[in-house]
């Protein structure tokens, strides 16, 4: 039973977290009509949390390695918190506030790097990638919230509203965290030393980083521009684009947990994936049509492509965390986060500067080819790396 609460713990830190990385994007309508933005600029506001998170995150990763889970959540969901509470009640420019975001990113990277960690600790091979699922469903899930709170927020009570709103939850469960998380038994130091680098040797970990780095294309092209996409081309209001959005986001939720189960149970990680890239890519490739040739179908295509682009996180991180051994996983970790951070800090402002000179067809025809990339680098027969061959019955092999 405790197991089970410490995934509750680490998939609610990990909600907050997403919720405020990943919800500028829903704010895009309040920051161009109010705030006079253009859809270029609002992209590199909302890539600044994630600017922020990219430059911790193996830092964070490091620090878990080395005092444990608990105290990093705890501590970086706060001040991540405290930046938040800042944005919404202490600044008055576009500048200071894209400023406030990268430090609330830093601060809440602690979560992106220690809460895989925490999960995977506390839950066997058996049941890790159900586990990790449900941990992973936290991006949608948090990008649900906020797609369901933000505009409305925002369109009662401007962005102090929407911002005080993601400042409270970050503050609360960051108490939670503190009271009640509790750190998984650590392994014991070999007696030949330290274990060894997982990265030596074997460029397995790099090839599932760069492929999960690439599948964050198609998730935060689809993601972060559905929105406005559904309002410009459509007509929609952002209220109602979002309410679509955060349906979307919880077939998402669902689409991790389910490919999570199924990972156990045929005992891989990646061949799933790779699978789920190739379907992706199809998805993703129909929703440029869909975009170029705007009908009734446009909508449903968006609820599609929000859903399967989610499918392979939790693939790719459990995968990460079980080649890199428990010695290694928050580094690895960090390392693996950072990579899709990097990618999920570029592909806003690069995407809305395409869409804004070519459209929306040009970003989603191009992320579907980032997606089938990604499906050729997807290692499908990675043998058990040298951290992992004195714990083989804790790794699933590839």
């Amino acid at each position: 039973m405790r197991r089970w609460i410490m995934l509750g713990l680490g998939t609610a830190a990990q909600t907050a977290a997403c919720a405020f990385v990943y919800g500028v994007p829903y704010l895009a309508d309040d920051l161009r009509g109010r705030e006079g933005l253009t859809l270029t600029q609002v992209g590199v506001l909302v890539a600044c949390p994630t600017v922020g998170l990219v430059l911790a995150l193996y830092g964070w990763g490091a620090a878990a390695d080395r005092w444990g889970e608990r105290v990093v959540i705890a501590a970086g969901l706060g001040g991540a918190a405290g930046a938040l509470a800042a944005a919404a009640w202490g600044v008055h420019s576009m500048v200071a506030l894209g400023a406030l975001l990268a430090v609330a990113g830093a601060a809440g990277a602690s979560v992106y790097s220690a809460s895989g960690r925490l999960v995977m600790g506390w839950f066997g091979k058996e049941q890790r990638g159900l586990a990790m699922g449900i941990r992973q469903t936290s991006t949608p899930l948090g990008m649900g919230v906020a797609a369901l709170a933000m505009p409305p927020l925002a369109d009662g009570h401007g962005l102090p509203g929407a911002f005080g709103f993601l400042a409270v939850t970050c503050g609360a469960i960051a108490v939670l965290i503190a009271l009640f998380a509790a750190d998984p038994a650590r392994p014991q130091a070999a007696a030949a030393g330290p274990a060894p680098n997982p990265y030596r040797g074997s460029s397995l970990l790099w090839r599932i980083h760069g492929s999960a780095a690439l599948l964050v294309i198609p998730q935060f092209t689809a993601g972060a521009f559905a929105l406005v996409l559904l309002v410009d081309v459509r007509g929609w209001t952002p209220v109602h684009a979002g309410q679509l959005i955060a349906a979307a986001q919880g077939l998402g939720a669902l689409s991790r947990i389910l490919v999570g189960r199924w990972s156990d149970r045929v005992g891989s990680r990646l061949r799933p994936m790779r699978q789920l890239a190739l379907l992706t890519g199809a998805v993703v490739g129909a929703t440029a049509l869909g975009a170029a040739f705007p009908s009734p179908l446009t909508p449903a295509l968006l609820v599609a492509a929000i859903g399967i682009t989610s499918s392979t996180n939790g693939l790719s991180f459990t995968s990460t965390a079980e080649h890199a051994g428990p010695a290694w996983s928050g580094r690895a970790l960090g390392v693996h986060n950072t990579g899709q951070n990097f990618t999920a800090a570029v592909v806003p402002p690069l995407m809305a500067a395409l869409i804004s000179a070519a459209g929306y067809w040009p970003g989603f025809a191009l992320a579907a080819a980032a997606t089938c990339a990604s499906a050729g680098l997807i290692p499908v027969h990675g043998a058990v790396p040298a951290a992992d061959r004195a714990d083989r019955a804790r790794t699933i092999p590839a």
